[in-house]
């Protein structure tokens, strides 16, 4: 029945271990079948969080085989190497290469990767409107319906299940204190929810980190989290990657968005008010706090969507977090959400596999001694080195002579 739910969710190679008779099942189900299938496991997965670890399920079972071979391709999990970056984003102490540097500096992101953002004409819009909240022009192609009728079948699942799982928390003492059970449930969404619509992403780097323990954290101790943020789509990929407990640091706006804001809310995640001195220097301590508890905190430190896709410069604030609590720094270079999820669209123009969803996990930055400058430098480096071109910002790309650029290019 597994190979009902969608190709994306189990790998090539797992089905010379599969007996016959699930293949001639699977190969005879309808849409409907598979949906229902689906359905039925979202809503056991999370329900039987009463009674299992909150790593175990049948999804997470589905998703650690996926990631071993994920669309063919087996997970990459390769040496970083410091390559040196353009004087616009290197550090005053770093060499100066700006006569010296050639083509072979260039980081291994930014050749051979083509851009994967679609023109007007390659969206193709069935619907053209303006949005009520922000004003600005959006777009719904026959890629965002198929997204749309997704989320819509699915989410009276997910939402049921954050209640059920919500009152158990709150009636049974010592049930879900940190709320690790309730958010399981918006992870179990989130992956059968990009499984559905062929937008799985890729997984490199430093994997092993993500490990997790018996109890539902990370093997290796808390850390902070930190990545760009180019899509409304980055929640779903980083919900579908991170298994540890973690707590997103987000806008108290995003409390109004269904699904999603009720998973921010019920889960005691760090909601910020920008607006309010006050609030900001209590979800401060909130984030703080759960660092020293070992719950680790996701933080995107640009403070915002970048409209284009590009990394944008970091807010203040973030990285003092992690010297607080005493703990490391690890950035994740999220690629390409910004293509399958443009900001002018409603919903995703175009799958996840075609648009190559991409998350790289860089080893941990060591913050002793550093002031935060030093560190977001660090970060940012980092970022940048496994971001494609189309998400660098312009000043990069003006570190490079016409030679360079050409280069790149043809590359």
């Amino acid at each position: 029945m597994l190979l009902a739910l969608s190709p994306s969710l189990i790998p090539p190679s797992s089905y010379l271990s599969t007996p016959p008779f699930i293949l001639s099942s699977a190969s005879k189900m309808t849409g409907c079948h598979r949906s229902l299938i689906v359905m039925a496991m979202l809503s056991s997965a999370s329900l039987s969080l009463a009674f299992n670890q909150v790593s175990f399920s049948p999804i997470c079972t589905i998703r650690d085989c996926s990631l071993k071979n994920l669309h063919g391709k087996k997970q990459r999990h390769r040496e970083h190497i410091a390559l040196p970056l353009p004087a616009s984003v290197q550090s005053d102490d770093m060499v100066t290469q700006s006569s010296s540097f050639s083509p072979s500096h260039i980081p291994l992101s930014l050749q051979n990767r083509p851009s994967h953002v679609l023109s007007m004409e390659e969206i193709k819009p069935i619907l053209n409107f303006k949005s009520k909240s922000s004003g600005k022009d959006k777009v719904l192609n026959v890629t965002g319906v198929h997204h749309l009728a997704v989320i819509l079948f699915t989410m009276p699942f997910w939402v049921a299940a954050m209640k059920i799982t919500q009152w158990l928390g709150d009636t049974i003492e010592g049930f879900d204190d940190n709320r690790a059970k309730f958010d399981f449930t918006g992870k179990v969404w989130c992956r059968v929810y990009l499984s559905m619509t062929n937008s799985y992403p890729i997984l490199e780097g430093d994997v092993d980190r993500l490990k997790v323990g018996p109890n539902g954290k990370m093997s290796e101790g808390a850390c902070l989290f930190v990545a760009n943020h180019a899509s409304f789509l980055d929640i779903a990929v980083l919900c579908t990657v991170l298994d540890p407990v973690f707590k997103f640091i987000a806008k108290d706006s995003l409390k109004k968005f269904p699904g999603v804001g009720t998973q921010l809310v019920g889960g005691k995640h760090v909601l910020i008010d920008r607006t309010n001195k006050r609030s900001q220097l209590k979800t401060f301590k909130q984030a703080i706090n759960y660092l020293k508890d070992g719950i680790p905190i996701m933080a995107f430190p640009e403070g915002a969507r970048s409209p284009d896709g590009r990394l944008m410069e970091f807010k203040g604030g973030i990285f003092s977090m992690a010297a607080k609590a005493k703990v490391p720094i690890v950035p994740l270079s999220i690629a390409n959400t910004h293509a399958v999820m443009p900001s002018l669209g409603f919903l995703p123009v175009q799958s996840g596999q075609r648009g190559e969803l991409r998350v790289y996990v860089h080893d941990p930055i060591d913050i002793e001694g550093k002031s935060e400058e030093e560190i977001a430098r660090e970060v940012k480096e980092a970022l940048l080195r496994e971001l494609p071109a189309d998400q660098h910002p312009l000043d990069y790309e003006a570190g490079l002579n016409d030679a360079e650029k050409k280069e790149m290019v043809q590359a």
